[in-house]
C-alpha cells in the first residue's frame, strides 16, 4: 500500500466520522456528499428510498430524522479500496433513534451497513453513492 492509498484511506475514514458525528444534524451533512449523489435505503430486503442529488437526499432525510429527540451512532469495521481519485468501501454502523409517542420515549436500535462510493473532488473526498442496508431494527419503549 502506498502512502497517497493510507492517507486516502484515512481521509475517507474521517468523511464518514463527520457523517455519523452529525447524527441527525441533515443539513450540515449534505456538504459531505456530491450535489448529483445517488442514496438508496433498503430496510431489510425493501428498498424504501431511491435518492438522487443532495436536494432531495436533504429532504428525505430531514423528514426521516424529524422526530428523533435523541441520537447516538457508532462505526464499525470499515474495509476501503482506493482507486487515484476514486474509492469503494463497505461501513458498518450502529444507530439508536429515541423518538416519543403517544407519552413515552422508544428506542430504535439498527444496525446498518453502508455499501459507499468515494470521489474526491475539489481536493476533498465525498461520498458519491450509499447504499444503505438496515439489516436489523428493534423497537422497543425506552427503558422497558
Amino acid at each position: 500500500m502506498t502512502i497517497e492509498e493510507m492517507q486516502a484511506k484515512l481521509e475517507i475514514q474521517e468523511l464518514v466520522g463527520k457523517f455519523s458525528n452529525l447524527e441527525v444534524n441533515v443539513p450540515p451533512q449534505m456538504e459531505l456528499f456530491t450535489k448529483d449523489t445517488h442514496v438508496q435505503v433498503y430496510l431489510g430486503d425493501k428498498k424504501a428510498f431511491d435518492i438522487h442529488g443532495t436536494a432531495e437526499l436533504e429532504k428525505v432525510f430531514s423528514q426521516f430524522t424529524a422526530a428523533v429527540k435523541r441520537s447516538h451512532h457508532m462505526n464499525g469495521q470499515h474495509v476501503i479500496n482506493v482507486d487515484g481519485d476514486t474509492a469503494t468501501g463497505v461501513l458498518y454502523c450502529r444507530a439508536a433513534l429515541v423518538t416519543e409517542e403517544d407519552g413515552k420515549e422508544f428506542i430504535s436500535d439498527n444496525l446498518i451497513y453502508y455499501e459507499d462510493t468515494y470521489t474526491k473532488q475539489g481536493g476533498k473526498w465525498l461520498i458519491k453513492e450509499r447504499i444503505s442496508h438496515f439489516v436489523i431494527t428493534d423497537k422497543h419503549v425506552l427503558g422497558a
